[in-house]
């Protein structure tokens, strides 16, 4: 069984950034495609970026691509978030989810999630 712990969220103001990290616990990281996805109230939970199993190759919804970066250090078993230049409409919740399988944006392709951690973003 995989458990995902996120850390990281608060409140920032825009234009700044945050770092949010997600600790798996299990013995089989690696193996994971890792994905972050978020909600915001009253919308559907969206994908935000996802990472390889290795972390070579990542890939980005449009609406953070060049702001936001997804890494990885399967050595402390830990995927991170970093938040540059963010934007009142990046206030959500912000979940990290593992994926036994292949890269997807699809957020029931995932097989495990964290607790999520709040971003808040003021103007």
């Amino acid at each position: 069984q995989v458990q995902l712990v996120e850390s990281g969220g608060g409140l920032v103001q825009a234009g700044g950034s945050l770092r949010l990290s997600c600790a798996a616990s299990g013995r089989f990281f690696s193996s994971y495609v890792m994905g972050w996805f978020r909600q915001a109230p009253g919308k559907e939970r969206e994908f935000v970026a996802w990472i390889t199993q290795s972390g070579g190759s990542t890939y980005y919804a449009d609406s953070v691509k060049g702001r936001f970066a997804i890494s990885r250090d399967n050595a402390k078993f830990t995927v991170y978030l970093q938040m540059n230049s963010l934007k009142p409409e990046d206030t959500a919740v912000y979940y990290c989810a593992a994926n036994l399988y292949a890269p997807t944006i699809v957020r029931t392709q995932y097989n495990y999630w964290g607790q999520g951690t709040q971003v808040t973003v003021s103007s």
